[in-house]
């Protein structure tokens, strides 16, 4: 088990927090699964005719339809972490929610609008 230099400071940390343990965990006792998986979603994800922050808004989108709130926090972190901005952000989700309904549109004024707040008070 890693240990880490400080607790998690908000939800949205401990919801990262327990995804990177969560996945450590499932590497230790199935090592060659999740080297192909991460390998796989590695080169999903690598810069190429869409950008990174594109790849990362889509894959917000799809975590807010499918109410995955692991990804949805783990996505809009990474859509941060590419530079998109809270009005990207909100218009991807908001893209979303025209074809996920009032399921999806919960999650974006809920769980994405609580990440974004909480990931970028470390920014300031």
């Amino acid at each position: 088990m890693e240990h880490y230099e400080h607790e998690p400071q908000n939800e949205t940390e401990a919801a990262l927090l327990d995804f990177k343990m969560g996945l450590g965990t499932f590497t230790q006792k199935m090592p060659e699964i999740a080297h192909h998986f991460n390998a796989f979603t590695e080169a999903c994800f690598k810069e190429g005719r869409l950008s990174k922050k594109e790849k990362q808004l889509i894959a917000l989108g799809i975590s807010v339809y499918s109410q995955d709130e692991y990804c949805i926090i783990y996505h809009t972190k990474g859509c941060l972490d590419q530079g998109a901005s809270e009005e990207e952000i909100l218009e991807a989700i908001g893209v979303t929610a025209a074809f996920g309904g009032g399921a999806a549109m919960s999650q974006a004024v809920t769980l994405v609008q609580d990440c974004i707040s909480d990931l970028n008070q470390y920014k300031q």
